[in-house]
């Protein structure tokens, strides 16, 4: 065993003000910091490595008493004075307004998504453009969750420093407890999506499809968002549920029943639900745009266009194809592919790079 050195290794991360209930942001965050928890002891017996934890308030403690917590606090977006030295610093997404602790040693930021270069608000997109290039001064090291936005770093930022791609994992459901969403009979098939519902989700393409697909059962899923309602509100058509809010367990059972999964998402940095519907063998069907393709690969179906029977003709295909002997076993094994421990493992070996520690 390495002897411990002299000074501790101060080792940050930082979940910004992401919290449950934020979607994928705080899934990674969180599941990086659980894989992070588990090995905190040996790292600190080995080699003097103190894991701290920057979070909002109330998720002071969350992690377990084996690694300890800063507290977000306002100043930190001017000037942010920790009291000790990090040897690495890692924001876990690219919407921080909080700057790293001045005199860390490795600074590495995690993209997700640069969505805003797809959208039609050309003031949206110049400001938001301009605010990233500037965050990205303040950081020496980036991961990326896709080849695709890695290439966006790339070419629209002008990023020419040391750049990784981390595939997302994604978590299987299958054996969690189920709870059924009322309503919804599962004895008739239903098509499932699930998202937070926003323009650039494309929810309104399904609800196009529902309309010309009236003995299809459609179900949409997400949080209680402004757009989600407004949706939900302006809903005429008997064969459309909406259920926002919903539980893990009601979500586990949406996933294990449904015939399918929909997601003509047109702006995505990875795209977690597919991977989780791919985890119960459903067939999922995914718009053919920007990370969608390199993360579904040969295991999904795709949309070229939104036209509504259009999209119905691809459905049906890949319902049928979907029900294919061993069709289920490889959307399976593709799913298995994109793994928390494996993506977990290459973040901590990457810390180890950065913090100048052995392979092992």
């Amino acid at each position: 065993m390495s002897a411990r050195p002299a000074a501790a290794l101060h080792v940050g991360v930082s979940l910004g003000k992401s919290s449950p209930g934020d979607g994928g942001l705080f899934e990674f965050s969180s599941q990086l910091a659980q894989r992070i928890v588990r090995v905190a002891p040996e790292w600190q017996a080995r080699w003097g490595v103190q894991f701290s934890f920057h979070v909002r308030p109330e998720l002071q403690g969350c992690f377990g008493p084996t690694v300890h917590y800063l507290p977000l606090a306002p100043v930190q977006r001017l000037i942010h004075l920790a009291g000790r030295r990090f040897a690495l610093w890692h924001s876990t997404h690219q919407l921080t307004k909080y700057k790293p602790p001045q005199a860390s040693a490795a600074r590495l930021l995690t993209v997700h998504d640069l969505n805003y270069l797809y959208g039609r608000n050309a003031w949206s997109t110049w400001r938001n453009q301009r605010r990233m290039a500037r965050l990205l001064h303040r950081f020496d090291h980036l991961t990326a969750v896709s080849h695709y936005t890695a290439a966006d770093v790339r070419s629209h930022l002008g990023w020419k420093g040391p750049l990784e791609v981390i595939h997302n994992g994604a978590r299987s459901l299958v054996g969690a407890p189920q709870a059924p969403l009322p309503g919804v009979d599962a004895s008739r098939p239903f098509l499932l999506h699930l998202s937070r519902m926003s323009a650039s989700k494309n929810p309104q393409a399904l609800v196009a499809l529902a309309r010309v697909w009236p003995e299809m059962q459609f179900v949409l899923c997400g949080a209680p968002s402004d757009s989600a309602k407004a949706l939900q509100a302006s809903n005429t058509l008997p064969n459309l549920q909406f259920h926002l809010g919903i539980s893990d367990e009601q979500k586990t059972w949406a996933y294990a029943h449904c015939a399918g999964f929909l997601f003509p998402s047109l702006t995505e940095g990875f795209g977690l639900p597919p991977i989780e519907a791919m985890h119960f063998g459903k067939p999922v069907f995914l718009a053919r745009r920007t990370c969608l393709p390199e993360i579904g690969g040969d295991a999904a179906f795709y949309f070229d266009e939104f036209e509504p029977q259009s999209m119905r003709r691809i459905v049906e295909a890949g319902l049928q194809a979907g029900a294919a002997p061993g069709a289920a076993e490889r959307v399976r094994a593709h799913a298995a592919q994109f793994d928390w421990d494996r993506c977990a493992g290459q973040y901590l070996a990457l810390y180890r790079r950065l913090l100048g520690l052995p392979a092992g």
